[in-house]
């Protein structure tokens, strides 16, 4: 039998879970059932929900406080039959959400695809292995940085900062997501000059870095945008999917276009953010970026400026990572205020399987951009290796204009 199981967090002013929990199931499927003639109930079973669990929390004073009334806390799971819905994203989230995301304190932390309906979705194309595979690094995790300050300025500025991200030994360099199509920087210049810059770093230092370049337009126009990078030798694509949709995500994903692509998880705060309402980080950011298609996935560190709870972070890594499913691992990538005396911490948190990004980490070192790379590579080097500052002149000043420590195995 497939079928979508939700689980949500509810908090119930009526203070009967179980009851809430039936009128959803109802409420989202058939709408009524004791009152249905018998012959009805039999020819509509396949299609009612069914509440598997209620589970009682303790109360929150805080979120009692802010409503100003008390309010039952549990934890409920809920099938929906796959005989209700196509199998597509939009179909799945409006049958366990559409609605009921308008009715009172409750929020969607997490769905199981039961039986066949995983296949429906292609989950990444390269994953974690596939991207090790294309830089030929396995045993570290991997150094991104974000182009900055590049808005009005032309392809020649945005050509040597790539190449000084290149020369430091960052693995990865992305586009910052508000960069859109701009007279002075071409989607399609961005993607040749870029693949001129890396060739020559490679070719001078023998190192490779993948250039993620934003794919941004009109919706109807993206998967054919999408197919002219290929054409033209693009690395990797960056995407705002939650400003376009995760069904978008995986129409790319689908189309034949052989590139990886990232997940921005730009506009995805006013979704998740909440304590009582909306879609948990773990689901919106993990499990279903990485059923849609995406290859790494953005999201905000537990340490910089725009930090979420550890728990949090971690859901996300887990859902992009978990191997209890058969999608390709996606890259988890925490970021935002990320800088070299935090890179021991990550590992520490996120192991080895994850991406380090970081912007001003990078370009705010006293050596510029070059000296940005040097020390977060060299941070990777001295908690991996157990090394101390030796020889580490980068990060030595790297450490001391924002802090931190190397933390040895």
């Amino acid at each position: 039998m497939s079928e979508i199981r939700a689980t949500y967090l509810i908090h119930d002013a009526a203070h009967n879970p179980e009851k809430k929990a039936e009128e959803i199931a109802l409420g989202l499927t058939v709408g009524t059932w004791t009152n249905l003639p018998e012959l009805e109930q039999e020819q509509l079973k396949k299609h009612k929900g069914r509440v598997l669990s209620v589970e009682h929390l303790e109360q929150d004073e805080k979120i009692n406080h802010f409503f100003g009334k008390s309010l039952t806390r549990a934890k409920i799971e809920i099938a929906y039959p796959a005989a209700n819905f196509s199998a597509d994203l939009p179909a799945i989230l409006t049958t366990v959400f559409g609605k009921l995301s308008l009715d009172g304190e409750i929020k969607l932390l997490d769905l199981d695809f039961v039986g066949d309906l995983a296949s429906h979705f292609p989950g990444p194309r390269y994953g974690i292995e596939g991207i090790r595979n294309l830089l030929g690094v396995h045993h570290r995790p991997l150094v991104m940085s974000i182009f900055k300050g590049v808005l009005g300025k032309d392809l020649d500025f945005l050509s040597e900062q790539l190449k000084q991200q290149a020369l430091g030994g960052v693995d990865i360099v992305k586009d910052d997501e508000i960069l859109f199509e701009q007279d002075l920087t071409p989607f399609e210049q961005r993607i040749l000059k870029g693949k001129e810059v890396l060739t020559e770093v490679y070719q001078e230092t023998g190192h490779r870095t993948l250039y993620a370049v934003n794919l941004s337009g009109k919706t109807f126009d993206l998967v054919d945008k999408a197919r002219k990078a290929e054409e033209l030798g693009a690395d990797t694509l960056l995407f705002n999917v939650f400003s376009y949709g995760l069904d978008v995500l995986q129409a790319i994903r689908e189309s034949g276009v052989q590139l990886p692509i990232m997940a921005h998880p730009s506009f995805s705060g006013a979704i998740s953010s909440s304590k009582t309402y909306g879609v948990s980080f773990g689901l919106l950011l993990g499990k279903l970026v990485r059923a849609a298609g995406a290859d790494f996935s953005l999201f905000p560190s537990p340490y910089g400026s725009v930090a979420i709870p550890k728990g949090d972070a971690w859901s996300i890594a887990k859902s992009l990572t978990d191997h209890s499913v058969d999608w390709k691992s996606a890259f988890p990538v925490p970021s935002a205020g990320i800088h070299p005396g935090l890179v021991a911490q990550l590992i520490e948190d996120f192991g080895l399987d994850c991406v380090i990004n970081a912007g001003g980490g990078v370009h705010g070192h006293p050596d510029g951009a070059i000296g940005g790379g040097r020390a977060f590579r060299q941070a990777v080097d001295a908690k991996l290796k157990g090394e101390g500052l030796e020889g580490k002149q980068e990060l030595e000043k790297a450490l001391q204009l924002w802090g931190g420590a190397v933390l040895n195995k």
